[in-house]
């Protein structure tokens, strides 16, 4: 076996990461909406291959969230659509899907059991970090939410295993790096020093937050900006104004950061009060492991809950940014290894 490549797979982002035994040798990560173009998957899966140096021998680990786009009435119907893509995309290849258990299933047995596979990439980037970091909460932001997973003794220790249960115990909040609308981040923010209600028209991001603070450049901000103009500073800047229905002629550069900085705050709070309540229930827990694209949103909120740092992307490089990717493709190159050994 030549590689593995790791696929993540996401209603409006694919990333790609191809290893070759225990090393990372290639990232691609694109953004493509499912539901607008779903017929595009396969070929897309197919052209993303070629660009991380992919070869015919390489196996594909799989792991997703595509499964909750709308155009799926169920997650029956979406796992098994992914699944299908995949195997069209790789007709002569090995195709694994991770299960959330920390299982392996073969495409046939993911479309029988599409709940274990569904939305289970936080499971793989859980048992990937508690191989190095058995003792942690690994917090990865990514563009539209973010991961919460208490590891103990080496074992993930998170109480939902599907989407709706995390939600409920606060393992997956819905605030990321990227996409998240204003409205949803805070309720009111300071205008002329007090407190100010925010309109719900859609008009700036979390990306226009974290572009206009220079915690993102510009090229990261990978989704369509709600105006439809670029992700440049000085247009997300005009975003952040209509967050209060004004605009660059009546709100000067002090009270866009004020605007900024209040929905900063806020998102690093929410995120904040989730981190607190998984340490409290395991309060030895002493390490934050942070990631993603919005890893500076997790390390400052596992810093207010008192907890030291240290960023992924030390050991992974820039492959960190999509975790579950490189996770899938790590653990499946492992499995691998370890069935030719016993063979």
């Amino acid at each position: 076996m030549k590689g593995v490549l790791g696929w993540d797979i996401g209603g409006v982002n694919t990333k790609a990461v191809r290893v070759a035994g225990t090393r990372v040798v290639a990232v691609r990560a694109v953004p493509y909406e499912i539901q607008r173009d779903p017929a595009a998957l396969a070929p897309l899966l197919a052209r993303l291959a070629g660009e991380v140096g992919g070869t015919p021998a390489d196996a594909h680990a799989v792991t997703m969230t595509a499964e909750l786009s709308q155009i799926f009435r169920t997650k029956r119907d979406g796992v098994a659509f992914v699944v299908d893509a995949a195997t069209r995309a790789f007709p002569d290849g090995l195709v694994r899907v991770y299960a959330v258990q920390g299982r392996w299933l073969t495409a046939d047995d993911a479309r029988r059991e599409p709940l274990a596979v569904a939305a289970a990439n936080w499971a793989a980037a859980a048992r990937l970090v508690a191989r190095s970091f058995p003792d942690c909460i690994l917090i990865d932001v990514g563009s539209t939410t973010t991961d919460i997973i208490p590891i103990a003794g080496g074992v993930p220790a998170a109480l939902g295993r599907t989407d709706p249960e995390r939600l409920r115990e606060g393992e997956l909040v819905y605030t990321g790096a990227l996409r998240t609308p204003a409205e949803a981040i805070a309720a009111h923010v300071p205008l002329g020093g007090r407190a100010t209600g925010v309109s719900a028209e859609g008009f700036a991001l979390a990306g226009d937050v974290h572009v206009w603070r220079r915690q993102l450049a510009p090229a990261d901000y990978t989704v369509a900006t709600p105006d439809g103009r670029a992700a440049a500073r000085e247009l997300a800047g005009e975003r952040l104004a209509r967050v209060v229905c004004g605009d660059r002629e009546i709100l000067d550069e002090a009270a866009i950061d004020a605007i900024a900085e209040a929905l900063w705050d806020a998102q690093v709070t929410r995120i904040a009060e989730a981190v607190g309540r998984a340490r409290r229930r395991h309060p030895a827990l002493e390490l934050a492991v942070v990631t993603g694209l919005g890893d500076f949103l997790a390390a400052e909120a596992a810093r207010r809950a008192a907890l030291r740092v240290t960023h992924l992307s030390a050991a992974l490089g820039p492959a960190a940014r999509h975790a579950p990717a490189a996770a899938v493709a790590l653990l499946l190159a492992a499995e691998l290894a370890r069935e030719t050994v016993t063979s």
